[in-house]
Parts: C-alpha cells; sequence; structure tokens
C-alpha cells in the first residue's frame, strides 16, 4: 500500500458505517473532513474504544518505538508479522480503525510516469481499515498538544485477484461487524489477529480507476483528485 488516502465524509458517516452503539466522544467536528490527499506524517481521524466510549480523533499517520528513533516511523504494518514482531509488541493491543473513503497506487504503465489509481469500495461506502497505534490518555482533550509518541500504522496484507495488479500490498479492511469486535477491547489478540490475517474484505467488494497524476503533489487538494481520468 502507497503511502496516500482521501478522508472527504464528515466524522458522522465514517461512524455511521461502523454502527457501533457507544457514546461518541468527537474531537474532529462535524464538517466534511474535505480532505483528498491525506499523505504519511500529518494527523488523520481515526476511531478507537475506550472506556466504553468510541473516541474520534486526529492522529499521526506514522509510530515507532521509543528506541527506534534513529528510523523512519513505518506507516504501515503486515498483517503476517505484526502480532509477533518486537517493533510493534508494544502497540499491538491498542486496535483503532481508520475509516477512509479511498487510498491511491502508482502503477508502471511503461510511460514517463507511474499512473495513479484509486481504489475504494464499490458500494460507495467507507474502507473501515485495521489500525493499531499508540494513544496518550489526553488525546483529544480540549487544548490538549498533540504528544511526539502517539501516532498508528495500518495493517496490510497481501493483494489478491485483479487487485494485485495495481499493488502487491492492500490495507485489511474489515466488514463492519469485523471491525466492532477489532475495536472491543475485549477481544483476545489472538482472535484479532486471526481476523485481520483471514477475514478482510476479498478484492471483488473494491473498484479502481486511473486518476489524474495532480494526486503525486501532497499540496494538491478538491473533489477532481477522486474523479476518473478521462
Amino acid at each position: 500500500m502507497c503511502g496516500r488516502l482521501s478522508q472527504y465524509h464528515g466524522i458522522h458517516d465514517f461512524v455511521d458505517a461502523l454502527s457501533m452503539p457507544y457514546p461518541l466522544v468527537n474531537s474532529i467536528g462535524d464538517q466534511p473532513l474535505e480532505r483528498y490527499n491525506v499523505a504519511p506524517t500529518t494527523r488523520v481521524a481515526l476511531l478507537r474504544l475506550a472506556e466504553e466510549k468510541l473516541h474520534a480523533d486526529l492522529v499521526r499517520w506514522g509510530w515507532r518505538p521509543h528506541w527506534a528513533e534513529d528510523r523512519a516511523a513505518p506507516i504501515n504494518a503486515r498483517v503476517e508479522k505484526v502480532a509477533h514482531s518486537p517493533f510493534f509488541r508494544a502497540i499491538w493491543p491498542h486496535r483503532a480503525i481508520a475509516p477512509i473513503d479511498n487510498w491511491f497506487e502508482w502503477v508502471d504503465e511503461g510511460g514517463p510516469k507511474k499512473q495513479p489509481y484509486l481504489i475504494r469500495r464499490r458500494d460507495g461506502r467507507p474502507a473501515l481499515c485495521a489500525a493499531i497505534g499508540q494513544f496518550s490518555a489526553d488525546l483529544g482533550l480540549p487544548n490538549s498538544e498533540p504528544n511526539d509518541h502517539d501516532g498508528f500504522v495500518i495493517i496490510t496484507a497481501d493483494a489478491a485477484g485483479g487487485m494485485v495488479d495495481v499493488h502487491d500490498r492492500r490495507p485489511v479492511v474489515l466488514a463492519p461487524k469485523l471491525a466492532r469486535e477489532w475495536l472491543n477491547p475485549a477481544t483476545p489478540k489472538e482472535q484479532a489477529e486471526q481476523m485481520a490475517l483471514n477475514f478482510g474484505e476479498s478484492p471483488d467488494v473494491f473498484e479502481w480507476y486511473r486518476v489524474d497524476p495532480a494526486i503525486g503533489n501532497v499540496r494538491n487538494q478538491g473533489p477532481s483528485l477522486v474523479l476518473p481520468m478521462s
């Protein structure tokens, strides 16, 4: 999975897709996010369950343990290794959902530059991506400052079906029922691992198409970036 995604619906649209019966603690606001070109290291809308409440906060996309400050913070974690990786051991128990409208990949089609593709659910619903992260106790509280140690990674799996033609990795997208189980702290870690390994949404749930190369510049924004390229 390449490092670019979109979150342009409002947080309530993402919460409705998740359909989780808990009070919402929303530090993001009620307006559409309108972020069509979201890059790593920026803060991304994230959903997590804590103290019987569903929290919606902006969290930095990327995380590394304190002892690995000499390397760049990964933005993704491979599902085949994440549950048993010393690198991610501290955050494996802290599960979250990154709700996104779509993500982007770049494909070498023989031209001078790679061609960007947009991937999204065929039904138009948000993609509920399995994630793990570090979240400080005051995250989302009024007047709180971003904590340098907070962050998250999206869990990825091997691509399958026709999606392999676009990229060899894809985010683990969970159906709403499984996403609710993923978020629930009562779900055993072993069960969460099996869900991520075996029960991500299949490729036929998604569609993909070419988009304007303007998506390659992180300063570009706007709905035209998610339209099929003519």
